[in-house]
Order: C-alpha cells, then sequence, then structure tokens
C-alpha cells in the first residue's frame, strides 16, 4: 500500500536547483534514509513530502493516501511559547489525547464533579489509562520532567525533545525526521532507535547517525546531482551498492569521451548535404556532448592545515571538583593528558559535560583542586553552540579577519580564499552572506576557523550535528591522523567509536569513570554488569529465603493471638475491599448527582485509608512469621 507517490517535482532557489523532475514512492512499513551532501536540498525535500512547502514544476503532484495520519519533526520545531510543556503535549487532534486532557482539567476543578465523571466515562470508554501511564513513560525516557515549565523558557534541544515525544505520542502511521538524534543523549538515541524499529512505522528521515541508517533503515535514497537514487538494504549494503554505481558511471564516462572523439572528429568534416542519416548521428552527438559535459565532480574537503608541536606537559587536572548548588560536575576528578590522546565524552544530558570542557579551558573557575595548563598547548575549541558572526558579513571576511594567510603542513601557506575553496567554498559562495547559509555550511566554516589557528589541542563538543556523511568521513579521516590530543563530547556513537581510544563517561553526581575502549565496548561491558547484578540480586534472594525457611523450621512461629490477629485483620481487609468496590460501581451510575459523587468520593477516601492502616499491621505480622 502506497503512502505517500511524489510525480515531477522540482524546486530551485534563484540561479540554484536543488532537484529536478524528482519521482519517490513510499509504501506502508518501509524505513527509508534520505542521504546527500550539505546544500543538496534534504530539509526541503522533507518539506514538500510534509506538504509545508510548495513544489515546482508544471506537472508535479504529491499523492497522500485517504485517511493516513502524517507526523513531522523539523529541524526547528514550531510550538506555543505561551504553552506549558503539557499543555504542548496535549495539543492535540488525536481523540484520546484529548480525553486525557479533559480528565487531567477535571482533577484541576474540585468543585465540577460532573466533570471529572464524564472526563473518567470517557477514558473508560477508549480504554486511556494506560495510554496516559504511556504518555508519562515517553516523556520521561526524552528527560522531560517540569511539565509547568514554559516552552519560551526552553533551550533548542529541549525544545527538539518536547516535538519528537509529542510526535511519538501522537502515535501518526507516517512518521517524517529531519535529524531526529540532534539533542538527545546516548540512552535516548538507543530507546529512539528500538522505537523506530516497530514494523508498524512508516518512515522517512534525514539523519548523519550512521548506526541509525544500519539498524533502522530498510531503504536508503540518495539526493546526487539533483536526481534520487534507491539502495535496498542499510547503511553498509547503501555503501557497497554506491561505490559499483559510480564505477559504472566512470566506466560508462569513459566509452562516452571515446565515442565523443570519434563524432567531433566527423561531425568537423562532415559534408554540406543534410541527409537524415547525418541529422540523426547530429542528435546522437549533441547527447553524448551533453553527458561528458555533466561528469561528476565529487568535491571533497581537504583539511591539511599545520598543528604546532605539544610540550612536555599538556594539560593537568589536580583533584578538581565543580558544583552549581546542589548539582555535582566533579568531585575531586585528576588526570594527566598524554601526546596524541582521543578521550570521548559520554553521559545523559545535564549531567555536566559541557561545564567540564570550560573548566580545562578556565572559562569556568573550578571550586577547588588545580588545572595545570602546559607552554606549548594551544585550544582549538568547535563549542556545540556554533560560531557566533554577523549576519551581514561575508563568508570571506570572516575567514579574513582570523588571518589572510593559513600555515600548511609542509611549509606551504594558503590565502584565505584558497582555504574556503579546500572546505568547499567557491569563489562565488565566498561572496555570500553569513545569514544565508545552511546549517552544515555554517558548521563547515566553523571546524575551519577553528583549526587554521593550528591548535595542538582539539576540543569538540557535538561536531557531527548538521555535518553530511561525506564531510564526516573525511573530518574523521583528518582526526585519525591528528597528532596533538583530541577531546570529544558526542552524542554520535559512530563517531565516538571511530575516533576515541578511551572514555570519560559521566555517571552523575560529580563521579567519571575512565573507560579503557570506545563506546560500543562500554555499552557492552555495561550490560555485562547489569546482568552480574541482576545474577547477584538473585542469588542473595535465595539466600535469604533459605534462611527464612531455616529459621522458621529452628524457631516457633506466631504465638495463638498473633495468628488470630492476622485471621481477623485478612476478614477487615477482605471486607473493606468488597465495600470499596460496592462504592466505586455507583459512580457509574447514569443520573447520578454532583451531591452523591462528592458523598461517595469521601466514603471511598475513608476506606482506602482503613484498607491501608490493616494492610501495615498485617504485613508486620507476616514479616515475624
Amino acid at each position: 500500500m502506497d503512502f505517500l507517490t511524489l510525480e515531477n517535482v522540482s524546486k530551485s532557489y534563484g540561479e540554484k536547483t536543488l532537484f529536478q523532475n524528482l519521482s519517490l514512492q513510499i509504501s506502508k512499513g518501509q524505513k527509508i534514509a534520505l542521504v546527500a551532501k550539505n546544500g543538496s536540498g534534504k530539509t526541503t525535500l522533507l518539506r514538500v513530502i510534509a506538504g509545508t512547502e510548495a513544489p515546482e514544476g508544471e506537472n508535479s503532484s504529491i499523492l497522500l493516501r485517504k485517511g493516513v495520519r502524517v507526523g513531522y519533526l523539523p529541524q526547528e520545531p514550531e510550538l506555543q511559547d505561551s504553552h506549558t510543556i503539557l499543555e504542548a503535549v496535549f495539543d492535540s487532534d488525536n481523540e484520546m489525547i484529548r480525553a486525557i486532557k479533559a480528565y487531567e482539567e477535571a482533577l484541576i476543578q474540585s468543585d465540577r464533579a460532573d466533570l471529572l465523571q464524564q472526563a473518567m466515562a470517557k477514558m473508560d470508554d477508549l480504554k486511556a489509562w494506560d495510554f496516559e501511564a504511556k504518555i508519562r513513560e515517553i516523556l520521561q525516557q526524552l528527560n522531560i520532567a517540569r511539565f509547568d515549565q514554559l516552552v519560551r523558557s526552553l533551550s533548542g534541544g529541549q525544545k527538539k525533545r518536547l516535538a519528537l515525544a509529542k510526535l511519538i505520542i501522537d502515535e501518526p502511521e507516517f512518521l517524517i525526521l529531519d535529524e531526529p538524534t540532534n539533542h538527545l543523549d546516548l540512552d535516548m538515541i538507543e530507546w529512539l532507535e528500538m522505537y523506530l524499529q516497530q514494523p508498524g512505522i512508516t518512515l522517512f528521515m534525514v539523519t548523519h547517525d550512521r548506526y541509525f541508517l544500519e539498524r533502522v533503515c530498510n531503504q536508503i535514497i540518495e539526493l546526487d546531482n539533483k536526481q534520487l537514487f534507491r539502495y535496498q538494504g542499510n547503511y553498509s549494503q547503501y555503501l557497497e551498492k554506491r561505490a559499483i554505481r559510480l564505477e559504472n558511471e566512470a566506466l560508462e564516462y569513459e566509452k562516452d569521451k571515446k565515442l565523443f572523439g570519434k563524432e567531433l572528429e566527423w561531425i568537423r568534416r562532415m559534408p554540406q548535404a543534410r541527409t537524415t542519416k547525418a541529422k540523426s548521428r547530429v542528435d546522437a552527438f549533441d547527447d553524448i556532448k551533453e553527458r561528458v559535459s555533466n561528469k561528476r565532480v565529487d568535491q571533497e574537503i581537504q583539511i591539511e592545515i599545520k598543528g604546532q608541536r605539544l610540550g612536555k606537559k599538556i594539560l593537568e587536572l589536580h583533584n578538581i571538583s565543580k558544583s552549581f548548588g546542589d548539582l555535582k560536575i566533579l568531585e575531586g576528578f585528576s588526570y594527566k593528558f598524554q601526546k596524541e590522546e582521543r578521550v570521548g565524552i559520554v553521559g545523559p544530558n545535564g549531567v555536566g559535560k559541557s561545564t567540564f570542557l570550560k573548566l580545562l579551558t578556565q572559562e569556568e573557575r573550578v571550586d577547588s583542586g588545580k588545572v595545570v595548563l602546559g607552554e606549548n598547548t594551544v585550544f582549538g575549541i568547535y563549542s556545540q553552540d556554533g560560531l557566533q558572526l554577523r549576519e551581514d558579513q561575508r563568508v570571506i571576511e570572516v575567514v579574513r579577519d582570523i588571518a589572510e594567510f593559513i600555515p600548511m603542513a609542509k611549509g606551504q601557506k594558503l590565502t584565505a580564499a584558497q582555504a574556503l575553496e579546500r572546505f568547499l567554498f567557491s569563489r562565488p559562495q565566498q561572496q555570500v552572506y553569513v545569514s544565508q547559509l545552511s546549517g552544515g555550511e555554517r558548521r563547515r566554516l566553523f571546524l575551519l576557523t577553528v583549526l587554521m589557528r593550528n591548535p595542538n589541542f582539539l576540543i569538540l563538543d557535538e561536531p557531527t550535528n548538521d555535518l553530511d556523511i561525506v564531510t564526516l568521513n573525511i573530518l574523521e579521516e583528518f582526526l585519525l591522523d591528528y597528532p596533538g590530543c583530541i577531546l570529544i563530547v558526542s552524542h554520535d556513537r559512530y563517531f565516538i567509536d571511530k575516533i576515541a581510544t578511551h572514555l570519560f563517561v559521566f555517571e552523575g553526581n560529580g563521579k567519571i569513570k575512565d573507560f579503557n575502549g570506545d563506546y560500543t565496548e562500554y555499552r557492552e561491558w555495561q550490560k555485562e554488569q547489569d546482568r552480574e547484578k541482576r545474577k547477584q540480586e538473585k542469588a542473595e534472594q535465595a539466600q535469604v529465603a533459605a534462611a527464612s525457611k531455616a529459621n522458621s523450621e529452628d524457631k516457633p512461629g506466631l504465638t495463638y493471638e498473633q495468628r488470630k490477629e492476622l485471621s481477623k485483620l485478612e476478614k477487615e481487609i477482605s471486607k473493606l475491599e468488597a465495600e470499596k468496590q460496592q462504592i466505586s460501581t455507583q459512580f457509574n451510575e447514569p443520573d447520578i448527582s454532583a451531591e452523591k459523587i462528592t458523598r461517595l468520593s469521601k466514603e471511598l477516601a475513608a476506606i482506602n485509608e482503613k484498607i491501608e492502616d490493616r494492610e501495615l499491621k498485617w504485613m508486620s505480622l507476616a514479616e515475624q512469621a
């Protein structure tokens, strides 16, 4: 069953054509990822598919199957600033969510017992009680706790998580997601990965998370040279099939090139008489000429920036501590960095990873302890916030403000314009204003400004956000050969696995574990620790049970009076439960008055209190037994 069909869809911005005459079908159950270089139009195509942007082309059409519920997660979520988190979640057309919203509001209005009765009845009809628990579980998984917090007070990352939670809670059949893993910590990403693997979900997404592509997707579509190329399978299968396609294209190009030469020779000495045969050959020549002139040119970032030599002392942390009120970031942490270290920093959001980086660069002061920086150590800081620039500044001006010439690895120098070209900013694009750059282009420019200062200690805070997969691969190869130290905070598991040789794991409450291995190895170790812990708990429970049995055999049990009391309590509890059930049933009477609801509510509360009292006494006697 086709959920969505695109035909002859094009899109341009000014003179730049992003894609032309695209056709695409998305069927029920498919999990498709769209990959492309930055600036190719991935986000624009998602907007067109989601219906937030109009397609171009005379014969273009977008057909969505009637009745299919669509959920769209943009890169920048659109939420009502005046709403609280809970109001934002309940702002939905989903009937079950609206019923839960009515129930939550009725609970607040204690003087309107009739509203509460109606809301409870609706919840019963829709079987929405379990769904309410599911909503709270999803919000908890995405670390959304303060339901009364206003949307306007949230950070960009918190808004993205709230929008994702709202989308999942709505339970659409067809999900359209633009970089869903941005701003999620590693536990959240793994949870989302498992959620999206469900067979009932149809998915079309843009992501640079290569483990997502490997584990979730069953088809990858590449937007390349304004056209779409389909690859059945996951990320590793895509890499294999794409390599074959490019190889075939290269062979085809060589054939066309030879044929083009022959045809060019013929057309130059072609007789004046234009026979039908000659005319067809001229037309064929034009086709070949177009194919040869449209040969793909794969431009890649060239990173060859020179790094300064590190001294004997690089960076030392001596028993440092840092807290914000009751929140402990670090407590008595010590470490000495060695040459060519590659450290990954992982841990949940809000545990203090970014603060730790600021302590190292002394942007933040430690509460106690000492940070000692080597004389030759030069930091290159790629912050999560990105490059803060004037929107009216041109790209070339950004680089020239830092340096006119950039030293290279082998004594060479690059001009600012040449350096920008190596980072895929053509001469015309260097004259573009910063305000016109895409998110990925801004990140690329930021990376260049960091590297051109010749740092020998790179601090990278979420460097993979908004970068395309090709750029990520080149950045990874550069970092693997980088002669200095690297410290990375990233939620990109693939990136951490490839670069980091050991991890600083932020466990919370000021504790940091230095784990010797990559992230995948850490997760396996963590799972093994959990298994061992569960085994130990079961063994301890078995020991307690055995000891209890031995004690019951060796020692006398309850006295006669205590056994009598235990039996009496069991009867009382049973009687009270029956009364509770009888009162609860009366709430369902169709013509029940508000006064009766109030009276029954009081009686129910009194009975619950009695039951709790009897159960506590029963448990005390049962423990003695």
